[in-house]
Order: structure tokens, then sequence, then C-alpha cells
């Protein structure tokens, strides 16, 4: 007997306001037959394909430490500085930068909310790198 991974939930103190954030930088969508909408306390969002989801709970308390579990995003398209642009200008904020000079590492953001995440090199990137 095996289980599986249903979503991935993020606690937050405005899950509406998450859930578009997180909707615009993965392009995600919602469930038409339940959509967000401000106010509501639990917000999901779902892959193209439907086969990740996202579901955001509000909490009434704010982030206090660093996060124990975070997302990799890999861009899918333009190059991880491309990718980098796009989503501070969306509102992230950076929190290092862990690039080396040979192309490697990572940068690590933050949403809206103080939630780490990282931005990797793309699949091109990495398939010119080698």
């Amino acid at each position: 007997m095996t289980a599986f991974i249903s979503h991935t939930t993020v606690d937050s103190l405005d899950a509406y306001a998450q859930s578009r954030w997180w909707q615009n930088v993965l392009d995600y969508v919602e469930d038409p037959e339940d959509p967000n909408l401000p106010g509501h306390v639990e917000c999901m969002i779902f892959s193209r394909d439907g086969r990740h989801r996202l579901l955001f709970i509000e909490v009434p308390d704010a982030k206090q430490i660093k996060n124990r579990i975070h997302f990799d995003l890999r861009p899918t398209e333009d190059g991880r500085e491309t990718e980098l642009a796009r989503l501070l200008e969306l509102g992230a904020t950076q929190v290092a930068d862990r690039r080396k000079p040979d192309g490697g590492g990572w940068v690590v953001l933050a949403d809206p909310e103080g939630n780490e995440f990282c931005i990797l090199r793309s699949e091109a990137e990495l398939r010119a790198a080698q």
C-alpha cells in the first residue's frame, strides 16, 4: 500500500492574494466550478494538466522562521535571469544569491508573505552547460 501527495498546502495571511500571486508565477488555474474569491479562507490552484495542486489556507500568524520546505522553480521557456526579472516584477524579493561563476547555482527569493523559494537554471541552460 502506498500514498500520494494530494496537494501542497501553504499557510497564508491572505489565501486569495497568495493564490493569485502563485497562479501568475506558475501559470496555474483555478477550478471554474469553485473559483477563488477575495475573503475565501481556502483557495486552491491547479497545474494546467491537473497533476499538481496548491492549497492556500488562511492562518492568523505570520511566517516566523525559515521554511522547512520550499519550491525550486525551473523556467520553462526563458533562462533563469529572465525568469528572475519576471518574478521580481511580480513582487518577489531576493533573499540570497547562490549563483556560481560557472552559471550553476540558484537565487533564493521570497513571495509577498515571505515564503522562500528558489529559481534554478532552465533545462536548456543545463544542456548548454554540458
